[in-house]
């Protein structure tokens, strides 16, 4: 079955409805709503599993809302709006039964008349309203509880045995915001530690660390004062164990409170650009094996091939282009049937020839990058290969850049976070620089620097 998943925050305000102008701040937030839109979209799901925060909870067991009809609004944040989704019985049935059989604790949420079955919270609404405003796709919503972080994986795991034996195809909606404690304002005040967190989460996010979420420290946890960890972890369950491709879209904590967006699994592979380096993940990407290819290209070629059959890295590779720089920094990109298979670069140069950098760092893509497994002889034929050889980084202010003519680079102390340029879809330096925050988990307003470069871009 394929794993899509979604990291969604779920602040009010941001719906015009709620927040009027003021949701205009969350500006990241929604237009990486509109890609999860476009994502489910395509992914045409049966049934979107919610996991909420704020739905109705026992600490020592799952609740499961077995609705067939779902409805609520936010008159508490002043929109009277009546929300309202499908439910799906049969599914939620059939989680139970896997809870049962697994021996977590768990009851239908329908067996409880005072947790109002059926009736939606703000945790639910917020994202379905922006990712599935139709209304039509069925819904089933989880709560989360205070037992183990296992448990909540095990949950995860026994949602997609669920599916598979209702055989249906599923989303899983993970819900939750991270720190509520980022700025002396924030609506639970303020710890200097609440970065941390929101670092932390975001970091093992954007690898496709899961499992590691469950390892953060606890005092960091209970510093940051997160509602999402939880559904975080369960969502990491859903996938499966190991690393999962991940797609950050965004992170911002503008009223001191961190909104993570993210498409995970088979979603995240499937959708726009890639995450690490902004190239595009679709349409036709570089030189394929047989056909014309520039001599860099061919270098990348021959490592990768070199390494997968033989276990070994060319001897001494050279490049005899004189138009190529002695060293540099470069990136190596890998597509099979037009869906990126791997991606690893550095900004600046880390072997003494370039040669070397490009042969290493197409290694390193074919076998290296955490999002998927080594490459195989047999995908070896089909391999779609690019390279971009980067020009030094230079100093610059937001004014000197151009996202046509140049990548960026934008760093906060330890975190870099880098946007090759002439991307799709990236056509204004204010799109540029914010996803290049957005994946090194820079927040806006941060103190934050900018470094400039040119790439020159080989098939």
């Amino acid at each position: 079955m394929p794993v899509f998943g979604v990291i969604a925050p779920h602040p009010p305000i941001m719906l015009d409805a709620v927040g009027a102008a003021r949701s205009g701040v969350t500006s990241a937030s929604l237009s990486a709503s509109a890609v999860v839109r476009e994502a489910l979209r395509e992914f045409k799901p049966e049934t979107l599993v919610v996991m909420s925060p704020h739905a109705p909870a026992f600490s020592d067991a799952f609740v499961v809302d077995d609705s067939a009809r779902f409805s609520g609004d936010l008159a508490q944040f002043g929109d009277c709006t009546d929300y309202a989704w499908p439910g799906d019985p049969e599914l939620a049935v059939a989680i139970l039964q896997g809870l049962a059989d697994d021996d977590v604790a768990s009851m239908a949420r329908s067996e409880a008349p005072r947790l109002h079955a059926g009736q939606l919270d703000h945790g639910t609404i917020v994202p379905l309203s922006l990712i599935e405003p139709t209304g039509e796709t069925r819904i089933v919503v989880l709560s989360l509880s205070f037992m183990s972080y296992e448990a909540h994986r095990v949950l995860g795991r026994v949602v997609r045995v669920a599916a598979e034996t209702c055989g249906r195809r599923v989303a899983f909606i993970a819900s939750g915001d991270l720190s509520h404690r980022l700025t002396h304002t924030a609506p639970a005040g303020y710890s200097p530690q609440a970065h941390l967190l929101d670092e932390a989460i975001v970091e093992h996010v954007r690898i496709g660390d899961f499992e590691g979420l469950a390892k953060i420290d606890p005092d960091i946890i209970e510093a940051g004062g997160e509602c999402g960890l939880r559904s975080f972890i369960a969502l990491g369950g859903f996938c499966g164990a190991g690393v999962v491709p991940t797609r950050v879209l965004s992170y911002e904590g503008p009223w001191g409170v961190g909104y993570l967006t993210a498409l995970v699994g088979d979603a995240a592979v499937d959708a726009g650009a890639d995450p690490h380096t902004g190239l595009p993940m679709s349409g036709h990407k570089g030189g394929m094996a047989g056909a014309p290819e520039s001599e860099i290209v061919a270098l990348a070629r021959q490592a990768i091939e070199s390494y997968v059959r033989h276990g070994e890295l060319p001897e001494s590779p050279t490049l005899d282009a004189a138009d190529l720089p002695t060293r540099a920094g470069a990136f190596v990109s890998l597509h099979r049937a037009g869906r990126l298979r791997g991606c690893i670069g550095t900004i600046l140069p880390t072997r003494d020839t370039l040669a070397r950098e490009v042969a290493g760092n197409a290694v390193e893509a074919a076998t290296h990058d955490p999002r998927f497994a080594a490459l195989d002889v047999g995908e070896l034929d089909d391999l779609e290969i690019s390279v971009d050889v980067l020009h030094a980084p230079e100093s610059c202010t937001i004014a000197d850049l151009d996202p046509e003519r140049y990548g960026v680079v934008t760093s906060s102390g330890w975190r870099r976070g880098l946007l090759l340029p002439a991307l799709d879809g990236v056509d204004d330096v204010e799109t540029q620089v914010r996803i290049a925050m957005s994946k090194a988990g820079i927040q806006a307003g941060e103190p934050c620097s900018y470094e400039r470069f040119r790439v020159d871009r080989y098939t």
